[in-house]
């Protein structure tokens, strides 16, 4: 059977008024920037297929998660454990979660996923017969690890070189601009997915409603004539566009994307593209292990601590945060494998240090390994186990860093596993 793929996207635009996640804060919406979109990617080949599904928001709970693929089974007959759900991490988006003081806003996560799975079945219904191919261009401007090592040994999060006592850049950086694109058996485009690292946090501490550079990648993208955009965050738990080299400046999104967007158009006239790739999914749950914080740690005066914004709001939260995680003992996250011929996407529900993220894509080989962070769920912060020793706002105890050192390699080791296992044969 003949490879088909198809795209669509919904509007998941909040209306104004709506509370925002931003800084751990509880803001309420008062402009629209630009709109939000659920984007959706299907790809089908005989009895298998997969999709895609990238959402403009900070996260995506696992509850929701569940609902969208139990609805897409119901409603289309696809298998909804072969769909990849992912945030962009879009920290000017609605409240989709409990984060900090922000309380979630059910009703409006019910008109998310209606919508999303709207959109997915407009991109099934849409399938065409298709040719893949795929391409990676590498960025070393956008994308900056924001983790600063001080002469103490300690690190701060989003310092510059302009303090006396920064020393260096703890980590590296994911560079790969990493792209599916698929066209019509007549040359053109039906739609692009884009694997790139680097957190969206633009307008994130005030009152704006935007998708970022995400958003204004697919204008760009569409634009130069491809008309639907996927973008998929990589392991950018620690990766920013502010730049701590030259005293924290930033691009703006519309730079960003464009940049992105010309990295992508270079490539998809050179592409080599095949309609007969095998297409299959692999899954499986770990259980993470929680941090069993000391007192110093509870009030966050631990060497390395760096509580952003207001102190107050980690007091508030980490009661209840130690009371549940003693009440669950362990966390459940699903890791995820998503092949495409020789491809494989590996969903990760976290913001995952980039450090994990390289080790996945480099033990993955010879598959060319792709991995998505802020998928199928939200665990918090998993930072590499050396981050702990020298601490940073990613470490500090609270309700979005919850976890314990090892969590991050268990979630790395699954994963490769899954890699390694190769594409399912069902």
């Amino acid at each position: 059977m003949p490879l088909k793929a198809g795209f669509a996207q919904a509007d998941i635009t909040p209306p104004v008024g709506t509370h925002k996640i931003g800084w751990l804060r509880d803001l309420v919406s008062d402009r629209v920037l630009d709109p939000l979109h659920a984007s959706c990617a299907v790809l089908t080949g005989g009895e298998q297929g997969i999709g895609f599904i990238q959402l403009d928001t900070l996260s995506v709970r696992w509850t929701t998660v569940q609902d969208i693929r139990q609805r897409i089974s119901e409603h289309f007959g696809f298998p909804g454990g072969n769909v990849l759900v992912a945030a962009t991490h879009n920290h000017a988006g609605p409240a989709v979660a409990n984060v900090g003081d922000v309380r979630r806003d059910d009703a409006y996560v019910e008109t998310m996923v209606e919508a999303t799975v709207e959109a997915f079945g407009r991109a099934l219904a849409d399938r065409e017969d298709a040719q893949v191919g795929f391409g990676r261009a590498f960025d070393f401007d956008i994308g900056h690890n924001r983790r600063v090592v001080m002469r103490d040994g300690t690190v701060k999060t989003h310092a510059t070189f302009d303090d006396p006592e920064a020393l260096f850049i703890e980590g590296p950086i994911d560079p790969e601009v990493a792209v599916m694109a698929a066209r019509a058996k007549d040359g053109h485009m039906l739609g692009v997915v884009v694997n790139f690292a680097c957190h969206p946090t633009h307008h994130g501490g005030d009152g704006c409603l935007t998708a970022g550079f995400p958003g204004a990648l697919a204008c760009d993208m569409a634009a130069a004539g491809c008309p639907a955009t996927v973008f998929l965050n990589g392991a950018s738990g620690n990766i920013t566009d502010v730049d701590p080299s030259r005293g924290g400046t930033r691009m703006e999104p519309d730079q960003i994307g464009r940049i992105l967007a010309n990295h992508v158009t270079k490539l998809l006239p050179n592409l080599t593209y095949r309609d007969d790739l095998c297409l299959s999914c692999r899954r499986a749950m770990v259980e993470l292990p929680f941090r069993d914080p000391g007192d110093e740690e509870i009030a966050g005066t631990i060497r390395g601590a760096q509580r952003f914004v207001d102190p107050t709001v980690y007091d508030r939260v980490i009661p209840k945060v130690i009371e549940r995680t003693r009440r669950m003992g362990t966390q459940p996250a699903e890791v995820q494998a998503i092949f495409v011929g020789d491809r494989a996407f590996v969903g990760i529900p976290a913001e995952y240090f980039v450090e994990h993220g390289l080790r996945i894509k480099e033990e993955g080989w010879p598959l060319h390994t792709l991995v998505v962070s802020c998928a199928n769920g939200m665990v918090g912060y998993v930072p590499h186990a050396d981050a702990f020793r020298r601490g940073g706002y990613e470490t500090t105890f609270t309700g979005s860093s919850r976890l314990a050192p090892e969590a991050g390699d268990i979630l790395a080791d699954c994963a490769i596993d899954l890699v390694r296992a190769g594409p399912s044969e069902g």
